[in-house]
């Protein structure tokens, strides 16, 4: 059972009635070309027997089966071509539809953020940071100057902890390496061995 939610429209039905008639115009053209072969065989076959008059009449057929033959190329074409442009015309039509859908939510977008509220945002904050000097400058007001080195001192504090935590690590690990460790304990244990080694006495006449 097909969808019943599917409806097919009349440019369906036009496009399906198009693609009708073109496949029955290639069968007919099969046909032609079965028919036009079929006189080729009855000339050469009259011919074998001398009989040049049925020959040509067979020949004369076969040429009006090819004219046939033409003309229906012609109009398959043009169906062909009919076919297309109606489909294309369909899917302009949906996007020219799109178009017009993405101009309007655009104009409801644009009355939601009129050029009043944008303006009204800008104000509010602009009044805003306004507010944020006019408290600052009062606090200003009821501190000292000690208050205010104290308070310097601190931010310039808080500065520098942030920027050493942001440090990369300083990596663990011996400057030396194992290797020259066991070469220089080695060189040194030799140096002790040659040391303690008793040296021979000269025997004298």
């Amino acid at each position: 059972m097909g969808n019943k939610n599917s409806k097919i429209t009349s440019h369906d039905r036009a496009i399906l009635d198009l693609k009708v008639q073109r496949d029955k115009l290639k069968q007919y053209q099969k046909k032609i070309q079965t028919v036009a072969e079929k006189e080729t065989q009855v000339a050469k076959d009259a011919l074998i027997k001398n009989n040049k008059r049925v020959a040509l009449l067979a020949l004369r057929k076969k040429k009006y089966q090819e004219q046939l033959l033409t003309k229906t190329d012609a109009q398959l074409s043009n169906l062909e071509q009919l076919t297309q442009s109606i489909e294309f015309a369909l899917v302009e039509k949906d996007v020219l539809a799109g178009l017009e859908q993405g101009n309007l939510i655009l104009k409801e977008i644009h009355k939601e953020i009129s050029i009043d509220k944008v303006e009204k945002l800008m104000e509010d904050t602009a009044d805003a940071i306004a507010y944020q000097d006019e408290i600052s400058e009062l606090l200003s007001g009821k501190l000292t100057n000690d208050d205010e080195d104290e308070i310097l001192a601190e931010l310039a504090q808080i500065e520098k902890d942030k920027v050493v935590e942001n440090l990369p690590a300083v990596p663990v690990h011996d400057l030396v390496s194992e290797d020259i460790t066991e070469d220089i304990e080695e060189s040194i244990s030799q140096q002790k061995a040659k040391v303690k080694k008793p040296q021979k006495q000269l025997v004298t006449a």
